[in-house]
């Protein structure tokens, strides 16, 4: 469905399973998963038969990020990859708000930068005991203009919002649930059926009503994506060929 051998669709009835399938790179996003998370919820959409999602991880990561050497490629090195980068980063937090049918994510490990956004951007959170989440964008030189600084002050305190995305500090499972980024923590031999389960639950519903409940509620995401997201976007755009992250690339490279 994605043409992306690395981002898997499976179908189990009503409910499409999305998998990250980058498991020797901790399922980091690479730049052709990057292009196909630009598809894929569209392409959902138009499935007719599709009542609900699940998105999880194989391995141990639910996913690490982006893939940092292609990131230097692309985004520090090249301007004009540099910009349709982000207007993909834009276009996949928008989408994925927009997106009609109910999501829930299953995190069975660390979900860190790019992969945090795409946690918090679904409907249900459900988190391993052994997963945690990360934005890390501060600490390597960037604004974390991707997802974070739009919906995480929805979810929780902007206090906490800021402390969390500036320190760039880990957030275990159980905190993540007691801060509002996640729903429940689930036993990590479980957290696959569990979200597989809820999924079915959702896919059961009045297909109407879910899914204009969930629209309904995303106007408040949809409200803060006007001017936020598009600022975020820009500012974190102008700090890709800074001197700091540059630096943070380099350091992360050759340890």
């Amino acid at each position: 469905m994605t043409g992306c051998e690395e981002i898997l669709v499976a179908a189990d009835g009503p409910v499409r399973i999305v998998t990250l399938n980058n498991p020797d790179d901790a399922n980091a996003v690479n730049n052709t998963m990057h292009t196909a998370f630009t598809r894929l919820w569209a392409t959902l959409a138009e499935d007719v038969d599709a009542r609900a999602v699940l998105i999880t991880g194989t391995g141990d990561y639910f996913s690490a990020g982006g893939n940092l050497v292609e990131w230097l490629e692309t985004h520090v090195n090249n301007p004009v990859t540099r910009r349709a980068g982000m207007r993909d980063a834009r276009r996949i937090v928008r989408d994925m708000i927009d997106f009609p049918l109910p999501v829930v994510a299953a995190v069975n490990g660390p979900a860190v930068g790019f992969g945090c956004s795409i946690a918090v951007l679904c409907d249900i959170v459900l988190m391993s005991d052994r997963a945690f989440f990360a934005d890390t964008h501060v600490a390597s030189g960037l604004v974390a203009g991707d997802g974070g600084s739009v919906l995480w002050p929805l979810l929780m305190s902007l206090l906490k919002a800021k402390e969390y995305l500036m320190l760039g500090e880990r957030i275990k499972a159980e905190k993540a649930v007691e801060l509002g980024l996640a729903n429940r923590v689930v036993p990590h031999a479980e957290i696959k059926q569990e979200g597989l389960s809820i999924a079915h639950r959702l896919a059961a519903l009045p297909p109407r009503a879910v899914q204009d409940t969930k629209r309904t509620l995303n106007l408040h995401a949809q409200r803060a994506i006007t001017g936020i997201l598009e600022y975020g976007i820009s500012a974190e755009t102008e700090c890709f060929t800074t001197p700091e992250h540059r630096a943070a690339i380099d350091k992360f490279l050759n340890r």
